[in-house]
């Protein structure tokens, strides 16, 4: 019999600018948003492969914290993030120059599993045509479902 494969659902939000995916996790909301929290983790979760390590920052995140990016998308380049929502075990956010942001929302549930929801928002974008041109919303909620599931296996396997 063959394991059945993990994946994260992909939610529909009504808005074609924002794009989400949620998996349960079975951790508490701590655990998760510990990783979170830390920018040095976020390679491990990073279902779209572009982010290659930290330049700067905190070891962990806070509101208004800052922190830089190696990326490589074709061509590596370098992108700074700040943290837009810190609210501790329950939601973080973040965005950079373009002003897409991407959040984490934990939900707890019962036998210590937490509901993951990853949201990629475009609304406030400065170039919304960059983002028809590249394909971003079209590909960003695979991406998202990826790194939902890459986040679950990261978790569950401490």
């Amino acid at each position: 019999m063959s394991a059945e494969k993990v994946r994260a659902t992909i939610i529909e939000t009504g808005d074609p600018l924002v794009v989400a995916a949620e998996i349960e996790v079975a951790a508490q909301p701590r655990e998760i948003f510990d990783l979170l929290a830390d920018p040095e983790k976020h390679s491990l979760i990073d279902g779209s492969k572009t982010i290659q390590r930290v330049l700067q920052g905190p070891k962990r995140l806070y509101h208004g914290a800052k922190f830089g990016m190696a990326m490589r998308v074709g061509f590596p380049y370098r992108i700074t993030n700040e943290v837009v929502t810190f609210e501790e075990d329950r939601e973080i956010a973040w965005r950079h120059l373009m002003k897409w942001e991407w959040r984490y929302q934990l939900t707890p549930l019962e036998g210590g599993k937490t509901l993951v929801r990853e949201t990629f928002d475009a609304r406030p974008s400065r170039s919304k045509k960059w983002l028809e041109m590249t394909g971003a919303l079209r590909h960003n909620p695979i991406v998202i479902a990826k790194s939902l599931v890459r986040l679950k296996e990261v978790v569950e396997r401490r």
